[in-house]
């Protein structure tokens, strides 16, 4: 399993996590609250947590996945709930 995390400053998180899992609930096997998500798409598992100051997004995929292409999803989705704030630079950390 490869898992990448970032953290990008917004005082809209929370409205973003819940746009995103909204999203991707009528396709996927989503669980939140407004304050964390569990999205599980084909591709690997997309978990958010939502502050007053920040989103934070820790994205897990198989050993042999596409992490970049995980990344790219889901900035893209986020990019066009936060389009007044687009684009939200996460700075991506590898964790494992």
């Amino acid at each position: 399993m490869t898992t990448q995390t970032g953290t990008v400053a917004t005082a809209h998180a929370s409205r973003y996590l819940q746009q995103l899992a909204k999203h991707w609930a009528h396709k996927f096997n989503v669980t939140f609250t407004p304050d964390q998500a569990r999205i599980e798409l084909p591709f690997g598992v997309i978990e958010m947590t939502a502050t007053a100051e920040a989103l934070s997004a820790r994205l897990t995929t198989a050993a042999d996945g596409d992490a970049a292409r995980a990344r790219q999803v889901f900035e893209e989705h986020i990019n066009r709930f936060a389009f007044r704030e687009a684009p939200l630079p996460f700075p991506w950390d590898r964790v494992s």
